[in-house]
């Protein structure tokens, strides 16, 4: 009945809603199964609409730019929402302030800020994601976070209900915060100083260039598979993995990248199932080695 429902919402939706859509190319791993329904809404009043026929009645899934996930070989039975580019405006508030639309990307975020002489967001041109997941994992690079530079969220709830809600509001922890998991986050705004654009440029190519040297590019890979356990021991988790397991090691075409050890890459045509026997492997060789858990960074979905 729903699947009903949601093929009349489709016929009056201004988005794209499409029915059992590959997820393989939606995600930097290029693994998974189908989402059931995949929706992009056009703007606000699309998603608005959206929620207050389906937000209570189905599983919803929101994918940002597909950096840090998982996905199941089964694939998603439920929504798999992704915001358009109605979501991806980026503006000036004041000549420290900018608000940017949560699928904005991190990088795009930090070079539009040093083109209008607004310093403090470098790092983000580090994050290879959007301003929603940034917002959702608390994500950082090279010792900054997203809550060093957050002001205030847009989200919508599940009813269809807008609130902005300021960073003071917010109880922030390394790589999470308490915010609820079923907002929809829609815009942000950040705070930054004044900062000269050739040297915030000068900046972002130093962090660039520090990024290359000990992160793959241009490869299938999640990003930082595992958080660094921060409450066991303050050694980073690529070392603890580097020094507890072969560098070699692989399951099918899942394996660890050999220019940093807690990046996992899908070197071909890996599935899902690799991948978890994967990072089940590593999870299990520093635990018996070091006694430390490790906790995932990425987020499986499925």
């Amino acid at each position: 009945m729903l699947v009903d429902s949601l093929k009349k919402f489709s016929e009056q939706a201004n988005g794209k809603l499409i029915f059992d859509y590959d997820l393989k190319k939606t995600n930097w791993f290029n693994i998974g199964g189908n989402a059931k329904v995949f929706f992009k809404p056009e703007n606000l009043k699309d998603l608005v609409n959206f929620l207050k026929n389906f937000g209570n009645k189905e599983k919803i899934f929101i994918l940002g730019a597909g950096s840090n996930v998982l996905i199941k070989d089964q694939g998603f039975d439920g929504v798999v929402v992704k915001l358009g580019k109605d979501f991806s405006n980026i503006s000036i508030l004041t000549n420290k302030t900018i608000i940017a639309g949560s699928a904005s990307i991190d990088k795009k975020v930090a070079e539009f800020a040093s083109e209008n002489n607004i310093g403090g967001l470098e790092f983000l041109s580090c994050i290879p994601g959007s301003i929603g997941g940034g917002i959702r994992m608390n994500s950082g690079c090279f010792g900054e976070e997203f809550k060093d530079i957050l002001l205030s969220v847009q989200a919508v709830d599940r009813e269809g209900k807008v609130l902005t809600i300021p960073s003071s509001r917010i109880k922030f922890e390394y790589r999470t915060n308490d915010l609820p998991r079923d907002l929809i986050f829609l815009s942000a705004s950040f705070k930054g100083n004044f900062k000269n654009k050739d040297i915030a440029k000068k900046d972002m190519e130093i962090l660039k260039n520090k990024k290359e040297k000990t992160q793959p590019a241009r490869v299938k890979t999640g990003g930082s598979t595992f958080k660094n356990p921060i409450t066991q021991t303050k050694e980073k988790v690529w070392k603890l993995i580097k020094s507890s397991v072969q560098a070699n090691t692989s399951f099918g075409d899942a394996a660890i990248s050999e220019k940093h050890s807690n990046f996992f890459v899908n070197k071909n045509n890996a599935t899902y199932e690799d991948m978890k026997k994967l990072i089940d492997f590593v999870r299990n060789s520093v635990r018996e080695k070091t006694g430390i858990n490790l906790d995932l960074e990425i987020e499986i979905v499925g």
